[in-house]
């Protein structure tokens, strides 16, 4: 079964700019319309790479409202709603839906985890208390929890479940998922480096952290694999791999909020426990984004 498809191409997993320790919406604005004229296909906000997990509820409720009133409908705005409590899950789903988001990006529960029981039960509860889209997101190397094939085979079943989110980097288990739930599950890449290979297997797209610092050259990658030039998207993927590699030498978001911070879209901030890069690791960061022509 065909459900409806949130975007295809790339997604920019968007920073959250802060400025004295709070959201520094001036810089969030300009990165929107910035994203936007540069291709990207559609905006997730206050997602991993936004430090949602860092954000109080009213500073989660006023990003995402902040981003949707911003782009107004420009592009499709995705909102990083999961929780490791499934209450505050919904509470913050549905206020998401009820701002305009068209989409809900769920992350498994994490510390708590979650048997295969209860990652149905917590799923099908989120979708049954909100009327928006939602895209999974499996990411075990964060939360310690991986969505397994029994998991995805039943929630495919469910009309407003169309998506996934694939971080696992595990692309057996990623063909498996595209082999049992066809048209019923799309899968989007949720690894820089593993875009061509998820779009081979029938991927649609990617939700990108690349995509902060280079969105348009991201959204080709999508674009030329998808209209038949496959090997030019193989080539572009494997010449951005060293700076693909240099954003994760450390915990995202720290290295994609440093280079935005060169670049000047923002300030050089995080809120603890994350931290600036290491000496070394910053170094590694700005000669991969001076061999491609990012900074000087």
């Amino acid at each position: 079964m065909q459900k409806q498809r949130v975007f295809t191409g790339a997604a920019v997993a968007i920073i959250t700019p802060f400025k004295d320790n709070i959201p520094d919406y001036e810089s969030l604005g300009r990165i929107i319309d910035w994203q936007i004229d540069n291709k990207t296909d559609a905006i997730v906000i206050a997602g991993t790479t936004g430090e949602g997990s860092t954000l109080s509820d009213e500073e989660h409720k006023a990003v995402m409202k902040y981003c949707v009133e911003k782009t107004a409908g420009r592009v499709p705005v995705i909102a990083g709603t999961g929780s490791n409590d499934t209450d505050y899950a919904i509470q913050l789903s549905k206020y998401a839906c009820e701002i305009g988001c068209d989409a809900l990006l769920l992350v498994t529960p994490y510390y708590n985890k979650a048997t295969p029981k209860g990652l149905i039960a917590s799923f099908s509860a989120i979708e049954d208390a909100t009327d928006k889209p939602i895209i999974l997101y499996n990411v075990p190397s964060r939360t310690g929890c991986n969505i397994p094939l029994s998991v995805y085979k039943e929630l495919a079943k469910h009309d407003r479940i169309v998506a996934t989110k694939e971080a696992s980097g595990n692309i057996s288990a990623i063909a498996e998922i595209a082999a049992e739930c066809g048209d019923s599950l799309d899968i989007y890449s949720g690894n820089d480096d593993q875009i061509v290979p998820i779009l081979s297997l029938g991927g649609v797209g990617v939700i990108s952290v690349l995509s902060n610092v280079m969105p348009r050259e991201t959204h080709d990658i999508v674009e030329l694999y998808l209209s038949g030039r496959t090997k030019e998207a193989a080539i572009m993927q494997l010449k951005l791999l060293d700076l693909i590699n240099a954003l994760f030498c450390e915990v995202n978001p720290i290295p994609v909020k440093t280079a935005m911070a060169e670049l000047g879209w923002c300030q050089d901030e995080l809120r603890l426990p994350l931290c600036a890069m290491e000496p070394e690791h910053k170094e590694r960061l700005l000669a991969a984004m001076r061999k491609h022509g990012l900074i000087k």
